[in-house]
């Protein structure tokens, strides 16, 4: 009888620890499900940002966005902004006015990009979807228009001529990489202010959009690009790799970059920056604002970017938290 009786007891117990490792596991459940949905990290920009073009030059990081906010994206200028540690950032103005530095382009200031050589900074942005080039000596401007006409203008080849993006290779030779609906790749004269636009390289890796961003680590070059289109939730980043920086690329099937997961929707049109002298990289990309954006209403994020040990691009978390980076070694 005492047998039958401690039996029973331990019986109970057991059904009371399960049961309380039960509400442990929903417990835990739910908070994870809370910060996927309400706490997503603040954006690094104050306003409505978007298309973030990210860069190191010295001891400083640079962001050089879209101007949000309007239906029809009708912006008419484009800011600068600078930080020493990626988390806080300064407004450096205006730098480039399409109304009083263009004779061309008076509205639709998107997506820009920048790059140094030649001892100046060449700023490459699209204006009423042509793409134009401003030079300027310090990378907070002003920027001045050297051509007095778009450097590709529109219908130069299919879809849409906007979202450049300039990259110098390690030897010198430096490339534009544009377009929605195909990317376009081509060789920039040393001037960084012309091309043949009869050498145009036109590829369109399976699901590309729009947003062409290219990196280079460890002999390897990746092509980056959004997909899906902006104002759809499902906008994200893909990647494609190749030896050399005009392909052919081949797309990394199975690893997405980055896309929206619980409260961030339509996370894509990135850019990203090595800390100089380091393997650390950062993302910086746009999303529907917070509460209630869409793609009209876009806020500026960073997020860690990192690879495995065979180079592949790890999936970014959208709600990792942002810590400060410091400049060790300035970029020359």
């Amino acid at each position: 009888m005492m047998y039958i009786t401690y039996k029973i007891k331990i019986t109970a117990l057991s059904r009371f620890l399960i049961f309380v490792a039960f509400v442990s596991f929903s417990a835990a459940t739910s908070s994870a499900q809370t910060i996927d949905t309400l706490k997503a990290p603040a954006p690094v920009l104050k306003g409505l940002y978007a298309d973030p073009n990210i860069t190191a030059f010295g001891k400083k990081f640079y962001i050089y966005p879209t101007s949000d906010g309007t239906v029809g994206w009708m912006s008419t200028s484009f800011t600068c902004w600078s930080s020493d540690n990626l988390v806080d950032w300064k407004n450096e103005g205006v730098i480039l006015d399409l109304p009083r530095d263009l004779t061309w382009a008076k509205e639709r200031a998107w997506a820009p990009t920048i790059a140094t050589k030649n001892n100046k900074y060449y700023y490459y942005y699209s204006a009423n979807v042509n793409i134009g080039v401003a030079v300027a000596d310090k990378p907070e401007g002003p920027f001045k228009d050297p051509i007095g006409k778009p450097l590709i203008a529109r219908g130069t080849r299919g879809g849409q001529m906007i979202d450049p993006m300039a990259f110098v290779d390690d030897d010198g030779t430096a490339y534009l990489y544009w377009g929605q609906g195909q990317c376009n790749i081509v060789k920039l004269n040393d001037d960084m202010t012309s091309c043949d636009t009869s050498k145009i390289i036109s590829v369109k890796p399976e699901g590309y959009n729009e947003g062409p961003f290219m990196i280079k680590r460890k002999g390897i070059y990746y092509l980056m690009w959004s997909e899906y289109d902006t104002r759809d939730p499902r906008y994200s980043i893909a990647y494609a790799t190749s030896t050399s920086p005009l392909g052919p690329f081949k797309k990394a099937i199975g690893h997405p970059v980055l896309k929206g997961k619980g409260v961030v929707k339509g996370a894509g049109h990135h850019s990203v920056v090595q800390v100089p002298g380091t393997d650390d990289w950062y993302i910086a990309y746009h999303r529907f604002a917070i509460p209630d954006g869409n793609g009209y209403n876009r806020e500026t994020c960073v997020s860690p970017m990192r690879f495995d040990a065979d180079g592949n691009i790890l999936p970014v978390d959208v709600f990792e938290k942002l810590k400060p980076v410091k400049i060790k070694k300035a970029k020359k």
